[in-house]
């Protein structure tokens, strides 16, 4: 049993800097004012501790990029470069490729879930099923629209959270709501569809909406789109990347004024970049290269980011200008519950798995506790 003290806490009723967090197991046991008899204080040396960052959107890390070797050994990397920058819990994200990759990435998962391999939470099956036009970095030849008999392999996960992004064009309503209906948390992304297809989806199961504003549809005057139809969606999820590039800071403030916190989630798109010196990697036989902390196509297309979720924190802060407290939230229990894992996930209370970083005054990452362990 450990005991942490001495630190700037955010609890779900709000800030202390008067309690301890009892930590038993891999689960939080208790708030208290002291710590408990024999338990082992850990000195937060006066630090701010915040549940665990939940990140739906990684494509690599270290490195390592999860379409190229979708294993256990890229899953236990990615996850622990991206645990350095407060992220405990991740859905190692594929981008379109063949059947047969998703098939490996599904079966690496469930390997590295059974493992133990600490913070992997499920997969993120980003397309192929999605619309070319609206395609970004994806390869237009691994691009196809979903067909009956893919399914079963998009349900076939046995552990974890299965997200799928695809564009509800490239979908029908039926097969929407039968990955709904399986457990598969469906996301709109990618897309070129005109309002009322993105609306038939979100009726028959679609919760979310992968990178709000970019790659999709966008809001006009008479035609409102994907963007329209996300914003206007009081109930559906939305990731938004906040690296200063995918977005204008206005257009962040649009979002967050339309969804809350609540319905608004930080996520990074990260990149093998992250954690690593390498200035390029191929997607595909794709070059992509960094500049600066941007990462484009030779043509100058974005290809996902270098943002980790300890600057999507400081990103949200700067240019969404709301305080720790709420960007956290959206870094936390907004995907937690987005996941389906609201009360397991995403706070600092009795019962929640103990998924917790300090972060110093600078709000760089300090120390890090996935389910009790540093």
């Amino acid at each position: 049993m450990k005991a942490l003290v001495n630190g700037r806490m955010l609890l779900a009723e709000g800030w202390r800097d008067d309690a301890c967090v009892v930590i038993e197991g891999e689960r939080i046991a208790a708030i208290l004012p002291d710590p408990p008899a024999g338990a082992e204080p850990v000195d937060l040396a006066g630090h701010t501790l915040l549940p665990g960052f939940i990140d739906t959107q990684v494509n690599g890390g270290g490195g390592r990029l999860f379409n190229d070797d979708p294993s256990v050994e890229t899953l236990r990397v990615i996850a622990e470069t991206h645990r350095r920058y407060g992220t405990t819990g991740l859905l190692p994200t594929l981008i379109s490729d063949d059947l047969s990759v998703i098939e490996a990435a599904i079966q690496a998962v469930d390997a590295a879930i059974e493992a133990g391999v600490p913070g992997i939470l499920g997969i993120h099956i980003e397309g192929p099923f999605l619309n070319p036009v609206r395609r970004g970095i994806h390869s237009e030849s691994k691009i196809q629209p979903l067909q009956d008999q893919f399914l079963a392999l998009l349900e076939s996960a046995r552990h974890g959270r299965t997200l799928v992004t695809l564009a509800p064009e490239a979908a029908t309503p039926d097969q929407v709501a039968r990955l709904a209906a399986a457990g598969v948390i469906v996301a709109a992304g990618h897309s070129d569809a005109p309002y009322e297809t993105v609306r038939a989806a979100l009726d028959n199961g679609a919760t979310g909406f992968t990178h709000i504003f970019n790659a999709m549809s966008p809001l006009t005057s008479r035609a409102p789109g994907m963007v329209g139809a996300a914003l206007e969606a009081a109930d559906a999820y939305a990731g938004i990347i906040a690296d200063g590039h995918h977005l204008h800071p206005a257009t962040l403030r649009v979002a967050l004024r339309a969804k809350g916190p609540d319905h608004l989630m930080l996520v990074t798109d990260a990149m093998p970049s992250v954690g690593s010196d390498e200035d390029h990697f191929l997607i595909h036989g794709r070059e992509i290269h960094r500049d600066g902390d941007r990462l484009v196509g030779a043509d100058g297309t974005l290809a996902g980011s270098t943002l980790t979720m300890a600057g999507a924190v400081k990103g949200m802060m700067e240019q969404g200008r709301v305080p720790l407290e709420t960007a956290s939230r959206m870094a936390s229990a907004t995907p937690a519950a987005f996941l389906g894992l609201a009360g397991k996930l995403g706070h600092i209370a009795p019962g929640y798995r103990a998924d917790l970083v300090l972060l110093d005054d600078a709000l760089d990452v300090q120390r890090s506790w996935i389910g009790g362990r540093a």
